[in-house]
């Protein structure tokens, strides 16, 4: 069943967060992620919700996504995310 990993990016400095996005598609293919949504235009339909940028990839499945976030290749561009935004993640599993 799909995964879905789901994003809220503030950045905080775009220079170094370019490098990041430059690079995560790479790692998240090895592992058979791939982009439905990624920083396209927003609207709140409910609630006070006020998001940054909202990125949504899809994964095979739950063992994918997490194997592709603990994955030494993704840690590394982590630590450069941690330096450059804020970031809400969340992942959550498909419907059968």
């Amino acid at each position: 069943m799909a995964a879905y990993l789901i994003a809220d990016v503030d950045i905080t400095d775009m220079a170094m967060f370019d490098e990041y996005r430059r690079e995560v598609p790479a790692t998240e293919a090895r592992y058979g992620g791939h982009y439905l949504a990624r920083g396209g235009a927003t609207r709140v339909l409910e609630g006070d919700w006020e998001p940054h940028r909202l990125v949504i990839i899809e994964f095979p499945d739950m063992a994918a996504l997490t194997s592709w976030y603990g994955s030494p290749e993704y840690e590394r561009l982590k630590q450069i995310r941690f330096r450059c935004a804020h970031t809400r993640i969340m992942a959550i599993e498909g419907t059968a």
